[in-house]
């Protein structure tokens, strides 16, 4: 697989909709994540990420204005030990509540599938990262509908093991803009990382499509510490 400027896959894609990128820095200090939304109806564009505890959680810009919050507000970062978890979903709290009771990433996530929301079926992204005595890996999973039939949940999960400084792997819900939405498809996307958190973040930021984007996160994680450091960036300013 050919390593492909995230910068580039941003800006050629207008809608990503919501998107993981997990990585490790060019000089091997931190673990790296990044999370994004993106919204198409003023449902989806009326949110925030605000700080919640040792992760974030999304939360309606204007209350007034909030219609169904079933699907877009919820924690998509926390922390259990020396584990980060990043989901696009609720399903941070099933990794969270059953990877507390042993159980591993892979068989918390068998308990969910794709988000019910016909006629996109829109897939569920996760991540996990972990780092235990100057060793980090990370894992990221999809669960998505079969071609749109909800009947079938097609379930993936990537498990890479001491990644490469400099690298990271990026996983959206849509391939493009369409309707009904076209779900993901392939293994994550082989991306470079490079600088540090703020220069990250404004590449990011600055990739993402101008009317579409709605909130990001970025979290420099030091591996010989657990230290880390984050930025949100929020399209409407936190009331």
């Amino acid at each position: 697989m050919n390593k492909i400027s995230l910068a580039e896959e941003l800006a050629g894609n207008t809608y990503p909709g919501r998107g993981i990128v997990i990585g490790k820095s060019a000089d091997e200090k931190y673990a790296i994540m990044a999370y994004f939304i993106m919204g198409r109806s003023s449902n989806s564009r009326n949110r925030v990420f605000v700080e919640d505890k040792d992760g974030i959680r999304t939360q309606a810009f204007d209350p007034s204005k909030l219609e169904d919050p079933s699907l877009i507000i919820y924690a998509p970062v926390r922390v259990l030990g020396n584990k980060t978890i990043v989901t696009n979903g609720d399903q941070t709290d099933t990794i969270y509540e059953l990877m507390d009771k042993q159980q591993t990433f892979e068989q918390a996530l068998r308990t969910r599938t794709f988000e019910p929301d016909a006629p996109n079926y829109t897939p569920r992204i996760s991540g996990i990262l972990h780092i235990e005595g100057g060793s980090y890996h990370y894992a990221m999973s999809i669960l998505k509908s079969n071609q749109g039939d909800p009947s079938s949940c097609n379930r993936f999960t990537y498990a890479y093991e001491n990644p490469k400084a400099g690298e990271g792997r990026f996983i959206h819900t849509y391939q493009k803009d369409g309707s009904p939405l076209p779900s993901f498809e392939g293994e994550p996307k082989l991306v470079g990382i490079e600088g540090d958190i703020d220069s990250f973040t404004k590449l990011l930021w600055d990739s993402l499509n101008e009317e579409n984007k709605v909130s990001l996160f970025v979290r420099y994680i030091e591996i010989e510490t657990g230290r880390y450091e984050s930025r949100i960036v929020n399209k409407h300013s936190v009331l």
